[in-house]
């Protein structure tokens, strides 16, 4: 009984308040920590709530459960680090938008490695808290882009590619830095972390995007 009530005055997000939504993040960014660290069986309400700073019973005001709590935690991911392909312009130059869109990526797996992982380690599992999110949204944003890419084909701009499987090796480029960091730092002793590593990964990567497609980078 208690649980469906917490259930009942569980509150919508675009419905909180300033100090909810930051409340709510703290939540996320807080499980987020648990559940990299820990994985999904190893974390408890109670770890999460101890991290946020919070109570349990303020933490079950904005999520109802553990499972909840995950699957927002993984959706918030995704739309975080969907961000930058949303942002591909169709108008743009391909060099440039591409060459921002690896930046951004490569950005993303130096700030929060830890982010990627645990999305990757859902999807590795099956995506079975997040397959509808995998189906509807991600799917059809793929499907936009890879349009963004067949405009830019058909205008001559880029030599002619599969643009599912070019966003998808941008993805493996990449992710490997946040997905496999400790054995990058086993092989070279160094990391993302380290902007001179980093920016040498920026360099390759477009390079080698781009050459694939018939481009050359833009400078900066």
């Amino acid at each position: 009984m208690s649980g469906a009530k917490r259930q009942t005055r569980k509150p919508r997000p675009e419905g909180l308040s300033r100090i909810q939504e930051m409340n709510r993040a703290k939540i996320l960014d807080a499980a987020l920590g648990q559940f990299s660290r820990y994985g999904y069986s190893g974390t408890t309400i109670e770890k999460i709530s101890g991290e946020a700073g919070m109570s349990k019973s303020n933490l079950l005001y904005y999520f109802a459960s553990k499972p909840d709590i995950y699957e927002a935690v993984l959706e918030h991911i995704l739309d975080v680090w969907l961000a930058p392909l949303r942002s591909l312009d169709p108008e743009g130059d391909p060099a440039a938008e591409l060459s921002a869109y690896i930046r951004q990526k490569l950005q993303m797996s130096a700030e929060r490695p830890e982010a990627s992982r645990l999305f990757a380690n859902e999807v590795m599992q099956g995506a079975p808290r997040i397959r509808r999110v995998l189906e509807e949204d991600l799917k059809g944003l793929v499907a936009e882009k890879s349009e963004v890419i067949r405009h830019w084909m058909a205008a001559g701009k880029i030599r002619q590619t599969d643009p599912v499987h070019l966003i998808f090796l941008i993805w493996a480029m990449t992710q490997h830095y946040a997905d496999f960091q400790t054995q990058i730092e086993v092989l070279t002793g160094r990391t993302l972390q380290d902007p001179d590593f980093r920016k040498g990964a920026e360099e390759a990567v477009i390079a080698m995007v781009l050459s694939g497609l018939g481009l050359v980078p833009k400078d900066r």
